[in-house]
């Protein structure tokens, strides 16, 4: 049986073990130190999923604002455990952000997607969401 709740400090071991199996390398500090600032923010939510007590997926959202369109959610993370995958766990974790969401009054749950993911990719089109663009992302070190 699969539980879901908010995240808490106490999974910051093993939402970085879980983060390094996409290729996100962060030390437990640094991860603990992210979950207590998305709990401290009301635009931002975040859930574990736990099988046994055992946390095995977790799911980040976050309220968007943007001149040149209504506000949405979007996904920043989500992650299964390899071994606990196709058991309806992903799911689960993105039903979570749906409601959060709605209490939001949000229309819109958005997820960006690495092109390299095909995986992901299906998974994402089989709960319903839609592809509406491809982009180049850029990014800048502000030392």
């Amino acid at each position: 049986m699969v539980q879901i709740r908010e995240i808490s400090k106490k999974d910051a071991e093993s939402v970085a073990w879980l983060s390094a199996q996409l290729g996100y390398e962060s030390d437990i500090e640094q991860t603990s130190a992210r979950i207590k600032h998305i709990n401290n923010s009301k635009d931002n939510c975040a859930f574990v999923a736990l099988v046994d007590d055992t946390v095995v997926g977790w799911i980040h959202g976050f309220y968007t604002l943007r001149i040149e369109s209504d506000p949405f959610v979007e996904i920043g993370g989500l992650i299964v455990n390899s071994a606990y995958r196709n058991l309806k766990i992903g799911k689960q974790l993105i039903e979570s952000v749906k409601l959060w969401a709605k209490k939001h009054q949000v229309k819109k749950l958005k997820v960006r997607c690495n092109i390299i993911r095909t995986e992901s990719h299906k998974f994402y089109e089989r709960l319903g969401f839609k592809e509406n663009k491809q982009q180049i992302a850029f990014e800048i070190d502000l030392d």
